[in-house]
């Protein structure tokens, strides 16, 4: 048996990178004591690890079978849990979670290659070749740059970028897969570049109003395309708030979420350690429980 430089025996009767099961590739205590060896031998690792779950004969049943738009959602899950442990603070977690996402990049890039499209190669191509391009202050003669003037030349890169991929239009770019709140965001931002933007937070308080009232009138006949267009409306108008308080709408919404959960979770022990169970209370009695919980994170 033979040793891979970057940390893997693989049997000799076997040629090229076969994976681990075609190859017969299996881990040995590697030197993993230098960083760059280390990062090396790991993500070659997680590549072999792919190649061998999509082996058309030994692969994983499951794995072998999925294509981009199957994997697609379990990508977008992975990026929310990368942010929650970011937001929770959970340092530990962390590295999984991150490793998570990392395995989607290259279940996809393996994916395209099974199809002779682009490689994992060409996806680390093209993330470093766009930073260098969109870091001439860095990497280039450009002159040195403040954050404010960085985020101006980064979104005229980007702009220019876009052009050259045939978008064009303030807001063309601006995925429709986005989560619907931070598309808002990302569509009034843009909006707001062209100079069609509120004054100011008092204006948008104002809209919000207005909506509010476009609703109550709805209310009446409950037509639900009525309502999911007035309902739609209030949510972009508040997502604009956000923008112009300088806050993240998702950040609110996902800080109201846990707010929610913290003081229902609250209640519903404080009556349990009463011996009573949510369904038998009234809505009076768990509107009480519910203030008394408030009373106390106020404390």
């Amino acid at each position: 048996m033979r040793h891979h430089p970057l940390g893997w025996d693989r049997t000799a009767r076997t040629g090229g990178w076969g994976g681990l099961a075609s190859g017969e590739w299996v881990p040995y205590p590697a030197d993993m004591s230098d960083p760059a060896v280390s990062a090396e031998a790991e993500l070659r690792r997680l590549l072999d690890i792919m190649a061998t779950l999509r082996d058309p004969i030994a692969g994983c049943p499951w794995d072998k079978t999925q294509s981009f738009d199957t994997i697609a959602p379990y990508t977008i899950e992975e990026a929310y849990e990368v942010a929650d442990a970011i937001a929770r603070r959970d340092f530990t977690a962390l590295p999984d979670e991150l490793g998570d996402l990392l395995f989607q990049v290259v279940y996809h890039a393996r994916i395209a290659e099974e199809a002779g499209a682009f490689g994992f190669v060409d996806v680390a191509k093209c993330i470093s070749d766009k930073m260098i391009r969109r870091h001439p202050h860095v990497f280039g003669e450009a002159a040195a740059r403040d954050a404010a003037a960085q985020t101006t030349a980064w979104e005229a890169q980007k702009s220019a970028e876009r052009a050259a991929a045939k978008q064009f239009g303030a807001l063309a770019g601006v995925p429709v897969g986005l989560p619907a709140l931070t598309r808002a965001l990302k569509l009034t931002n843009r909006a707001a570049r062209v100079g069609f933007d509120w004054p100011d937070a008092g204006q948008v308080l104002a809209k919000l109003d207005e909506e509010i009232a476009e609703l109550r009138a709805e209310l009446a006949d409950a037509d639900p395309v009525r309502l999911t267009d007035e309902v739609g409306d209030m949510l972009f108008v508040l997502a604009n708030l956000a923008r112009k308080l300088g806050l993240d709408p998702e950040t609110c919404l996902r800080h109201a979420n846990e707010k929610f959960s913290r003081r229902f979770n609250a209640m519903e022990r404080d009556f349990e350690a009463q011996a009573k169970g949510l369904s038998e209370l009234s809505l009076d009695e768990m509107e009480a429980g519910w203030q008394r919980v408030k009373a106390a994170e106020q404390d």
